[in-house]
């Protein structure tokens, strides 16, 4: 029987952080050690398992070979994991403690992500939370390089080998500048913009989600103006410069630049919704304080659909008000 590298878990320790940041000198900084020592357990490491884990480029820093990347996926996997046992040890294994990171899909990042920092520090003040914002095709690509452990996003382009639990439904709703002629409707119907200038939310997997809820409807979009910032499209739109569609709405109707907009619900029965789910890797075991988060999002989003109305027809609306339904 081959002997096994006698591997430690500094050396794992310091090879996660080098492969985080990319560089020896930070990680070090980070782990407040010496650079020597950061770059002494990465080369054993190296020499025990057979391969190079970086290429080392002296302008650009450090990039992990594919080894380096496989291999950082399972020691993140693993490093939670003897976290968990040792807090179990001391006896504070429902003591949800230590450090997760967490991808927040940019467009949600208002709407979420307050409420939901502020109740992991109460509940669990001994978690640190490290927030990475990010579009939706780099929610994908950090989870999959292990960058992040969990991710708070839409259900758009997680792919394959990617567990989901859905928290919420965010169904599409037309934004309209004051005074359009289909601001004296309840409910409209997609069909009736055919041909009106759009702006459009312009993030990958959204764009591709808008353009398609248009075309199938019967109103292939006429794009005049775009933006990756749904501010900046809400701001557009109380300009007049064109309609939009969205996701995501705030419970005032105002802009940054002092204009207004006009929300609608869509009337259209097939018009998809998007889940707002917690997304992790199957392939990796959850930790105590994956799961934290995951119960802690869930009743944030609960609360703030309670708190923001009855839900009618996939949307909310404040009991008692005329107003359109507010979405969140």
């Amino acid at each position: 029987m081959s002997r096994q590298p006698d591997v430690t878990l500094t050396q794992m320790r310091y090879f996660a952080e080098a492969a985080s940041l990319l560089s020896m000198t930070r990680a070090a900084e980070e782990l407040r050690v010496a650079q020597s020592a950061v770059s002494a357990a990465v080369a054993q490491l190296e020499r025990q398992v057979g391969t190079p884990l970086f290429i080392r480029q002296h302008a650009r820093g450090l990039v992990l070979t594919a080894a380096g990347e496989e291999l950082l996926r399972d020691v993140r996997g693993l490093l939670a994991h003897v976290g968990e046992v040792l807090d179990a040890a001391r006896g504070r294994g429902d003591d949800v403690r230590g450090r997760i990171k967490l991808a927040c899909m940019v467009t949600l990042v208002p709407f979420v992500l307050p409420d939901l920092l502020a109740e992991l520090s109460a509940g669990c003040p001994g978690l640190e939370v490290e927030v990475l914002e990010l579009e939706a095709a780099a929610v994908s690509t950090a989870l999959r390089s292990g960058t992040v452990e969990l991710a708070v996003t839409y259900d758009l382009g997680l792919g394959p080998g990617v567990a989901r639990e859905a928290i919420a439904e965010a169904p599409p709703y037309v934004v309209l500048p004051p005074g359009h002629r289909l601001t004296d409707r309840p409910q409209v119907r997609l069909s009736e913009l055919a041909d009106e200038p759009m702006v459009l939310l312009d993030l990958p997997h959204s764009r591709e989600y808008f353009r398609e809820l248009l075309a199938t409807a019967g109103a292939p979009p006429r794009i005049a103006y775009r933006s990756a910032s749904v501010e900046a499209v809400r701001g557009m739109v109380a300009r007049g410069l064109g309609f939009s569609v969205l996701n995501q709405q705030p419970v005032l109707d105002g802009t940054y630049s002092g204009g207004r907009v006009e929300a609608r619900p869509i009337a259209d029965d097939d018009a998809p919704a998007l889940s707002v789910v917690v997304a992790w890797m199957e392939s990796v075991r959850r930790t105590a304080r994956a799961r934290a988060v995951t119960d802690t999002a869930r009743e944030v989003v609960r609360r703030l659909r309670s708190a923001t109305g009855e839900q009618v027809g996939g949307t909310l609306q404040r009991p008692g008000s005329a107003e359109p339904p507010q979405r969140i």
